[in-house]
């Protein structure tokens, strides 16, 4: 049979002529690109390798760092209990776990037992604290079994300051995490994490079958492994390359760590939202702060409710959006249950119960301005900018408490003047603008700043007020009355004494050629005045006319050496506070009165450590004499009349402050008080951002604030002892007439006893009232007792009930020696002790006598 020939035609050979070569280099291009693409992966998996084994090397959290408050001090005899110590220990990174490498507590009845770890700030030997109820009734070394007075906690986290942004994180091993979180965070996100390899190919498919179902990108199918490859290593571009970096870093991971130690890592790394300014990251600082617990001891909701905000952290905030949170949390707990993690009984049980947060605010852990504070103190002092990626161990002077009380008192004294001033005329028909205030507290022996407020909300304005230059008013005049009360120590034509005399009335001074003429408070003079109620009444025109008398460039200068800036300038304006300070300026120049004439620089940093343990920065004491010791009692003596008779008696009458304290109020543009005890200073201010008018005096806007602050640290034990201050030697007492100024004799209508410099108290008796001259004088820590006096009364300048006016009592060692310098007899002041204030009419018939 012959064969059939079939004829190509002739174009399918030409076809196969030119598709031959072709069909080779699509082979070759895609054998070139698979190369290419096999030689681009092995360079990245090379490079993300390094980098992975450089991070794992150091520890994943190692290049952070790490801000801390001052260590608590806990002493025999404290009221507290078992509990709150375990509440403070783990608010320090404390844990029931053996491996905690801050270190662990156990907990008994009656006792508690600490033991710090290798990365405890301290050196110091584990101790057993027992009690007798609700207070500490020994502590004991564990190390030799002996008996200590007293026992420091270790110092809180405030903060991890990593890059550029303030991450608080509290670190956990996986041996720590509770198994209910671990259930819940693998329904949540990952169900399958302990099984695959990286990758979910089961999730992958889902999520794309949902998406195209739906139309839109709403699945998600990224592993726990994936998330945190993007999390460490990752910024947020969307390109092809990162999805290929995630990829790499990926494989890597599952590689390098075990499933565990994945699981650890994420656990401490993912993102869970902001408390105040900072970001929390990690369920063990989010435990802390959205439940108030440590992250062991959470139940099946409250794990629920966590690894719910997984997804979107703002939007499932249990503090803002509590019924989409519950919401969240119940989505949860149903996964769970189907995934067969929980019983019915218990996904019953969580579902019906309420969604549980810790109250209170978060600033007041937070401390954001005080932390802004540290970090320009850090580039200051180590001139490092960056110490946020140095590992630094870094110790400040942050008291927790204090501060927890600054935010309170802040937030409830400024609730005050928000409705005083809705109740303005000027604001009647209109929402008026929001107040802000500052308060710094500070120990006045040491300058270390124990609490910071800049601002009533941290999210809403950055601007730190404790920082910011304002007109501190009459807060400024103790500076003048000090530098007249130094003329005892430094001599001169004129000795000015707390007794000496000034004429209140309207006055003109003249100053390069220019008249000044203040005004006092609602126009109202007071005749002839001693300096001690010149100065607690704030007597505008009698201030300026002490100034005036000591010389205007002595003020400046006694204001520069106690830390105040070098722009404030000798005029008349000054004795009144016309030039501006900041907040913490003034606390630093207060520390000459509160502390026996020494100013004492204000500081936030104790000390900052390497990653290496090695000291980079210790703090110490920054002192210098301003002031004789006998002075600084004498101004205290006088601000202790302040809140006795003068403008801040609401201090004590209507905020019920009773522990001896001195203090000055101040109006300006904006509302002061400064004020201090024997063992705490504090200032506040209150004002508007664009320096309008406050149009309330400091004692109805910053001293209500300065009250409940002062009252709540009393509840402290380091604050709680305020003593009466002490007189230094050479301080005498004498009884005097507080009209003339002069000596008490028994015609004298009132009396009241009056401190001195010894040897500048008044030897003349009082002119005004007869003869028959009785006088007492009595040098401190003398025997001899002052006669006991009826009360005096007098107005207390704020439209109320005058008040009785106490004697002020001295007390101190008894001198050695006292030196008896020749007493200057002061010019008896005018006949007439309470002038009528005259009218035009009246004044041009005086033309005439």
């Amino acid at each position: 049979m012959n064969e059939m020939k079939v004829r190509v035609p002739r174009s399918a050979a030409l076809a196969r002529f030119v598709l031959r070569p072709v069909g080779r280099v699509l082979v070759v291009g895609l054998a070139l690109l698979v190369v290419l693409g096999l030689g681009v992966f092995t360079y990245f998996y090379s490079h993300y390798s390094r980098l992975i084994d450089e991070k794992l090397r150091v520890g994943p959290f190692a290049q952070t760092a790490k801000l801390y408050a001052a260590p608590e001090l806990v002493a025999v005899g404290d009221v507290m209990t078992p509990a709150q110590i375990a509440a403070e220990l783990r608010r320090s990174g404390y844990n029931e776990s053996h491996t905690n490498s801050t270190g662990y507590f156990q907990i008994h009845p009656g006792s508690i037992e600490i033991f710090p770890g290798a990365d405890s700030y301290f050196d110091q030997e584990a101790a057993v604290i027992k009690f007798s109820g609700n207070r500490i009734s020994s502590i004991v070394s564990l190390q030799d079994n002996t008996q200590r007075g007293q026992y420091q906690l270790e110092p809180q986290l405030i903060t991890n300051l990593s890059g550029p942004n303030r991450e608080k994180r509290r670190l956990v091993k996986f041996a720590d995490i509770p198994q209910v979180l671990i259930d819940a965070i693998t329904s949540a996100e990952d169900k399958r994490f302990f099984q695959h390899s990286g990758f979910d190919p089961i999730r992958i498919i889902k999520a794309a079958y949902v998406d195209l179902k739906e139309g839109r990108k709403g699945q998600g199918a990224s592993t726990l492994s994936q998330q945190l490859a993007r999390g460490f290593w990752l910024d947020q571009d969307k390109r092809w390359t990162r999805k290929l970096a995630e990829v790499i870093i990926t494989l890597q991971l599952e590689q390098k760590l075990s499933k565990e130690e994945i699981f650890e890592d994420y656990v401490n790394m993912v993102y869970l939202g902001w408390r105040g300014s900072f970001e929390v990251r990690g369920f063990g600082e989010a435990s802390e702060a959205y439940l108030g617990k440590d992250l062991s001891q959470i139940r099946i909701p409250e794990a629920a409710t966590l690894a719910g905000m997984i997804q979107r952290p703002s939007y499932f905030n249990p503090f803002k959006y509590p019924d989409r949170t519950r919401e969240r949390r119940n989505v949860v707990l149903l996964l769970m249950h189907q995934n067969g993690q929980i019983s019915d009984r218990d996904y019953e049980q969580a579902v019906n119960s309420p969604l549980t947060v810790v109250k209170g605010g978060s600033q007041s852990v937070d401390a954001p301005y005080f932390t802004d504070l540290v970090e320009d103190e850090l580039q200051a002092k180590l001139g490092d900018d960056n110490f946020r990626s140095s590992a630094y161990h870094i110790y400040t002077t942050l008291d927790m408490d204090l501060q927890r009380a600054a935010t309170d008192a802040v937030r409830i004294g400024m609730q005050g003047v928000d409705e005083q001033i809705r109740r303005q005329r000027r604001f009647r028909g209109q929402t008026p603008p929001e107040p802000q205030a500052a308060l710094v507290a500070l120990d006045p022996h040491t300058g270390e700043v124990k609490a910071v407020v800049g601002g009533r909300n941290y999210g809403m304005s950055q601007l730190n007020h404790a920082m910011a230059k304002r007109q501190p008013g009459s807060i400024f005049k103790p500076f003048v009355y000090a530098t007249a009360l130094n003329s005892a120590i430094e001599g001169g034509p004129q000795v000015l004494t707390a007794s000496s005399t000034v004429v209140d009335e309207p006055t003109t001074f003249f100053f390069d050629g220019k008249p000044y003429e203040p005004d006092n408070f609602e126009h109202e003079f007071r005749g002839t005045v001693t300096l001690r109620d010149a100065l607690a009444h704030s007597l505008n025109v009698a201030t300026v006319k002490v100034a005036e008398t000591v010389g205007y460039d002595k003020v400046v200068e006694m204001a520069n050496r106690a830390g105040m800036n070098y722009q404030i300038h000798p005029t008349p304006a000054v004795a009144l506070g016309a030039y501006e300070i900041t907040p913490v300026e003034a606390a630093g120049a207060y520390t000459v009165f509160a502390n026996h004439g020494d100013y004492v620089r204000p500081d936030f940093l104790s000390l900052v450590r390497g990653q290496d343990g090695r000291v980079l920065y210790r703090g110490k004491v920054q002192e210098k004499q301003v002031l004789d010791a006998r002075v600084a009692y004498l101004m205290t003596s006088l601000m202790e009349e302040v809140l006795r008779s003068g403008t801040a008696v609401r201090v004590r009458t209507a905020y019920n402050f009773m522990a001896p304290a001195a203090g000055k109020t101040g109006t300006s543009h904006d509302g002061w008080f400064a004020g201090y005890t024997s063992e705490l200073l504090c200032i506040v201010w209150v004002g508007f951002d664009d320096n309008r008018e406050l149009d309330l005096e400091g004692a109805h806007s910053a001293a209500p604030i300065w009250a409940e602050f002062m009252k709540r640290a009393l509840q402290f034990r380091q604050y709680r002892n305020a003593q009466e201050f002490d007189a230094p030697d050479g301080i005498v007492s004498a009884t005097i007439d507080p009209q003339s100024g002069m000596l008490w004799t028994p015609s004298c209508p009132t009396q009241r006893q009056e401190v001195y410099i010894a040897g500048t108290q008044p030897l003349a008796a009082c002119p005004l009232h007869g003869a028959g001259r009785q006088n007492v004088t009595s040098v401190s820590g003398w025997t001899t007792a002052p006669p006991v006096s009826k009360p005096a009364l007098s107005d207390d300048g704020l439209r109320g009930t005058p008040e009785s006016r106490p004697l002020p009592q001295v007390t101190a060692r008894r001198p050695e020696t006292v030196r008896r310098e020749v007493a200057q007899q002061e010019s008896p002041p005018p006949q007439n002790p309470k002038p009528e204030k005259k009218g035009l009419f009246h004044r041009l018939l005086g033309v005439f006598k």
